[in-house]
């Protein structure tokens, strides 16, 4: 075999690459790598080394070389395919590590695929990653038993490591194949056309690969017009039928994503993407993410509604998040207070896990979903300085989320926070004292003045309450705003009740308080105060009269009395004061037989007890002397004091009774109470 090289001053240098080993069959050139195949097996020749680089030799020698001659075809510039007799072998160049070389050549081959095929082999060419086999067929006659040559078979097989899987198979009538041999016949193929050819003695045959169209005829011919898919699509579309022919779409292009990518381009080319985009597939099978950004794109220009529907339904991650998010802020600077592109800006920023953005824009918002979001995503540390823009939206729950969060935003940050919204300051320090009344302390002298200023009905529950609030302060915010009920209380508290008494009368001119507030005070010099106050008033009288005669002695205010005053109902007055007189009296008598019985009760309950006897034995010791009560010889004389308590006594123990007493006691528990300590037994023996 020679290899012809031109040379200095263009003449032809020719170099013998290899010989002696028989006629060469078939040789084929890709890149840098010649192969060629003779009777011995095929070779693999590297130009840039000027080394041949492998041999493969042939596996069935029994075939005869001229009449099986060896297909070779290069799949790409390192991939060999060679097909001999019934064996396959795909073969991968590759690259020798610089440490392997020494004195061997720079690459080396690797069978990465050997298999057997049923015929025997003419011709191969690649598809893909699969391979098309040009087959010699021979079978044998059912009738006469003998051996006959079929029509060669043309078929496509996907090869595995150590076997191979038929993907399709077709017969071709030839000419004069009863005839022919395996040698006759030769595949050959032109790249990028999908176009192969199959050369006998008598005929050319061109195959290609099939494809939609050759599918749509032929579904024409037969007319089958419910499976036409594409050419039915094509046919609503030039009706102008688009929301039909779009949602055709998801049963006839079904899973297969490279058709879905080309009908959207064909939508996009007559302007109806909005027609298709809602008949997507979604996540089986996933287009790619420019199909889905393009559509965006178009909704974006003419229906923000519609963009913020299809970031609402599509997953996050179908499209490039930020390519979008750049797309509608560069829209928001034309239109800067669009409520729908920034819920949606909000939504994708969401997706991209940026929260503090989305906040942002669901508090400017006032969107309904910003306490789920911080929430979810525990936002507290983001929140720090959008309190009041919180509370603005809402400060109900506003509240509640940052007093369940106490332990994330501190109470002390929350008041600095909301130091120039003082109504909203107000609402956050009430709730908390509310909560817990102790908590907030350090702002009680603060709230004084929030109450008086935002929520007067509260103030004085907070006065009541408080046990934190300066009160000479409140009293002097009180006083200064001329809060009579909170003054009064104040002073109360404070221990002028004179004055908070004067206060109810001149200020309020209410009898009734100052009744119920001289009641709780109990003091008979409120109650002096108050007749002296009333005595020229007579709907003052009237009252006083209805009201404290279960206080005070009625007869100290009719004595005062005027002759001649005119009392409004002053005979009902009357009357009621006698009745609660006589109601007095009947309790005073009913508690008087009350008392009678229970003494009498518990005096025979006294008796009995007393008449008990109480277990005196050698475990006993004296409370004096603390020796065993009894004797050890029980033959000598001794004496005991036991008393009702149960403390005993040696009788020499004791001392002598008193001159003012001659009762004796227990000298442990006649301190506390004589009673129970008198004497009630005396042991003498």
């Amino acid at each position: 075999m020679l290899l012809f090289e031109r040379s200095w001053m263009n003449r032809w240098k020719s170099v013998i690459l290899h010989e002696g080993e028989g006629n060469i069959r078939s040789v084929k050139w890709r890149g840098h790598l010649i192969a060629w195949a003779n009777n011995m097996g095929v070779k693999i020749f590297d130009i840039i080394s000027k080394q041949r680089i492998t041999n493969v030799p042939r596996d069935d020698i029994s075939l005869r070389p001229d009449m099986y001659p060896c297909s070779l075809c290069w799949k790409d510039n390192v991939t060999l395919i060679i097909g001999w007799g019934t064996s396959v072998k795909i073969c991968s160049v590759k690259e020798r590590h610089a440490s392997e070389m020494r004195d061997l050549p720079s690459r080396y081959v690797e069978i990465v695929s050997q298999f057997e095929t049923e015929f025997y082999i003419s011709g191969l060419a690649p598809l893909c990653d699969q391979l098309v086999v040009l087959s010699y067929v021979k079978e044998i006659s059912e009738k006469t038993e003998r051996e006959y040559c079929a029509r060669p078979r043309l078929d496509i097989i996907q090869p595995l490591s150590e076997t191979c899987e038929e993907i399709s198979s077709d017969a071709l009538t030839v000419r004069g194949f009863q005839e022919n041999e395996c040698r006759d016949y030769h595949l050959e193929y032109s790249e990028g056309e999908s176009l192969f050819y199959i050369v006998s003695p008598r005929d050319v045959v061109v195959a290609k690969e099939r494809d939609q169209d050759d599918h749509i005829d032929w579904l024409l011919e037969k007319k089958k017009y419910e499976d036409i898919g594409l050419a039915y699509i094509n046919h609503l579309v030039e009706r102008g039928d688009y929301d039909i022919a779009a949602r055709k779409c998801q049963k006839i292009l079904g899973k297969n994503a490279a058709l879905w990518e080309y009908e959207v381009y064909k939508f996009k080319e007559i302007g109806q993407l909005k027609a298709i985009s809602p008949y997507l597939p979604r996540g089986d099978p996933v287009l790619k993410p420019l199909i889905y950004e393009m559509i965006l794109h178009e909704f974006l220009e003419s229906d923000y509604e519609g963009f913020a529907t299809l970031i609402r339904e599509w997953p996050g991650d179908l499209y490039n998040n930020s390519v979008i998010v750049q797309a509608v802020r560069d829209h928001l600077k034309k239109d800067s207070q669009n409520k729908t592109l920034l819920k949606t800006l909000a939504e994708l920023y969401t997706y991209d896990k940026n929260y503090g953005n989305a906040l942002e824009i669901y508090l400017t918002l006032r969107h309904k979903d910003v306490f789920q979001l911080i929430h979810k995503h525990n936002l507290f540390s983001s929140i720090k300085d959008k309190i009041v823009l919180l509370m603005d939206f809402d400060s109900e729950k506003a509240v509640d989320m940052l007093l369940d969060n106490e332990d994330k935003i501190s109470i002390k940050k929350v008041v600095e926070e909301l130091e120039d919204r003082p109504e909203l300051q107000h609402v956050y320090l009430h709730k908390l004292f509310k909560r817990d009344h102790h908590k907030g302390q350090r702002y009680h002298e603060k709230q004084i003045s929030l109450y008086a200023e935002y929520d007067r009905p509260n103030l004085l529950p907070f006065l009541r309450d408080s046990t934190h609030c300066p009160l000479e302060k409140a009293l002097e915010i009180c006083q200064q705003r001329n809060f009579v009920e909170e003054t009064v209380y104040l002073l109360s508290r404070m221990g002028n009740s004179r004055s908070a008494l004067k206060m109810i009368m001149e200020e309020l001119h209410d009898v009734d308080k100052a009744i119920e507030f001289a009641k709780e005070q109990d003091d008979g010099e409120l109650w002096e105060d108050l007749i002296l106050y009333s005595i020229d008033k007579p709907p003052f009288i009237t009252g006083l009269l209805n009201n404290i005669g279960t206080h005070v002695d009625p007869i100290l205010l009719i004595h005062r009395i005027k002759e001649g005053m005119e009392i409004p109902n002053l005979r009902d007055s009357l009357v009621k004061i006698l009745q609660d007189y006589n109601l007095q009296i009947l309790l005073r008598e009913g508690c008087k037989k009350i008392l009678v019985a229970d003494s009498l009760s518990l005096l025979k309950k006294m008796h009995r007890t007393q008449m008990k006897g109480i277990l005196v034995d050698e475990e006993n010791i004296c409370e004096s002397c603390l020796s065993p009560i009894l004797p050890s010889d029980a033959a000598k004389p001794f004496s005991v004091v036991v008393f009702h308590c149960r403390h005993m006594f040696h009788k020499e123990c004791l001392p002598m009774p008193s001159m003012n007493s001659a009762a004796q006691f227990c000298n442990i528990c006649s301190a506390k109470n004589r009673g129970p300590g008198s004497a009630i037994l005396e042991m003498k023996k």
